[in-house]
């Protein structure tokens, strides 16, 4: 797929645009009502859709197809972001009218950082064909390790920039609105505000290194993978919101995800294959499309089934490395 720069530069320009609007909506602490997020929800995914129609018209069915397959892979992700953030922020306590906010900029520092990871992985793919090989496998692992710990949840006590931000930093014990620093008695204090930023920025980059290789799974042009990126990102604030009160009764996400993430991770390795024998077909781009859709439907629904008849089931992020405490508390979602 050949994009010009113009096709860079205009959705570039729109990610900053809308990036920059939903600070201006969220630049005053309030809590976010359903109808406000839901309308938000909508919208973002009204844009990701959008932009799909203008791929699919402007290069073909093809990308088209590639790019609503990326999409969804990095939409279904990114519930499981949320798990994590429902931790960060019970664990540091944060008012429900600053959680916005801690929202926006993790948003703003995931795009950046997967912008790079981005980056890094197009070039690795461009000049070593063995990587497809290399996230193959490291995605077949990950879905290993998020099935054996599908009813545990991350720890945030495992994240090492998180330890050592608490161990330099002069912290306050209270917020102080969605100020970082603050000036007490002439010495200067970052509040908790700054490490649940630290908190948010560090675990997603961890989260980029299994989504960044799996959004690259479905298709290789970098200017799909960042669009689908950037647009599955754009709408999680709002998300967050909607599904706050939903995501313990999603109780096989992590089945789910790791179901889609090993299928991911042996079409890359196909595909590798295929370069090399072309006799071995690819997994077609609509087909993975399709299997994740099924996946992703029949993991919701038998969810809900599964909380409906037992009320007190409940969700998990998953983990990719177990946690003693976690397995002796025991599995609320194995039924």
């Amino acid at each position: 797929m050949d994009v010009p720069l113009w096709a860079w530069a205009a959705t570039v320009a729109l990610v900053l645009v809308l990036l920059a609007f939903d600070f201006v909506v969220g630049r005053n602490p309030h809590e976010v009502s359903m109808r406000e997020a839901t309308l938000w929800s909508l919208f973002y995914v009204g844009v990701a859709l959008t932009f799909g129609v203008v791929v699919w018209t402007q290069a073909g069915a093809d990308y088209g197809t590639q790019y609503y397959a990326a999409w969804l892979v990095e939409k279904s992700l990114s519930v499981d972001n949320l798990f994590i953030f429902v931790i960060i922020f019970a664990k540091f306590a944060v008012p429900s009218v600053l959680q916005q906010r801690a929202l926006l900029i993790g948003v703003a520092l995931a795009l950046v950082l997967r912008t790079i990871f981005i980056a890094v992985g197009a070039a690795a793919l461009t000049y070593f064909a063995f990587t497809f090989v290399i996230f193959g496998l490291f995605l077949i692992w990950t879905a290993v390790q998020l099935y054996r710990h599908r009813n545990e949840d991350a720890e945030l006590d495992d994240n090492a920039v998180l330890l050592f931000a608490r161990r330099r930093l002069n912290i306050t014990d209270d917020y102080h609105g969605n100020k970082l620093r603050i000036t007490k008695d002439g010495i200067r204090f970052w509040t908790p505000m700054a490490l649940v930023l630290v908190a948010i920025g560090s675990t997603d980059l961890l989260f980029a290194l299994d989504s960044i290789p799996a959004t690259f799974g479905v298709t290789q042009v970098p200017f799909l993978v960042f669009a689908a990126n950037a647009f599955a990102l754009l709408g999680l604030r709002a998300l967050f919101f909607v599904l706050h009160n939903l995501l313990d009764k999603l109780i096989y996400l992590a089945v789910g995800l790791s179901i889609i993430l090993g299928f991911i991770g042996i079409k890359l390795i196909v595909t590798f294959v295929h370069e090399v024998v072309p006799e071995v077909p690819k997994i077609p781009t609509a087909a993975s499309l399709v299997f994740i859709l099924v996946t992703l439907t029949v993991t919701t629904i038998a969810s809900l089934v599964k909380a409906r008849r037992d009320p007190s089931a409940r969700a998990h992020s998953g983990a990719l490395h177990g946690h003693k405490k976690h397995a002796e508390a025991g599995d609320g979602a194995s039924g």
